[in-house]
Order: C-alpha cells, then sequence, then structure tokens
C-alpha cells in the first residue's frame, strides 16, 4: 500500500502498525520521535495497535535538544 511520510510517498506492506513503521524506517531512537496522523498527534500508547491504511499521511516528528547561545 501506498502512504505519505514527511511528504514523500512511500510503499509499505499491508497491516503495518506505527510500531512497524518505525523499525522499516531505521528509527535508531523511537522514543524521541513523536507520530502526527492524517493531521492528528498520535499518543505513543497507541503506536502498536494502529494500523496503517491505505493513503494515510504520516509525519515523523522528531525532538531536538537545543541551547542557549552565550553573547
Amino acid at each position: 500500500m501506498t502512504i505519505t511520510i514527511n511528504a514523500e510517498a512511500t510503499e509499505i506492506p499491508d497491516d503495518t502498525s506505527v510500531t512497524e513503521l518505525l523499525k522499516l524506517h531505521e528509527v535508531k531512537m523511537p522514543e524521541m520521535v513523536s507520530i502526527e496522523l492524517n493531521g492528528e498527534i498520535l499518543e505513543r500508547d497507541k503506536y502498536e495497535s494502529t494500523q496503517l491504511s491505505n493513503g494515510d499521511s504520516v509525519e515523523l516528528l522528531y525532538f531536538m535538544g537545543g541551547g542557549a547561545i552565550g553573547i
């Protein structure tokens, strides 16, 4: 099936869960990624049970730390 991941059409196997998608994309630190599925943030405890469907739109949102720059 075809879904859109970060604005790019991508083929994935049928019956892929969000957790499996993270593994397919070799996300190194999945605990640092939030998922937006069809415009809604998905709760982390639903990643395993949420099956993706043909035409879904997924955004992988990576959180990055930063700091203040001294002047």
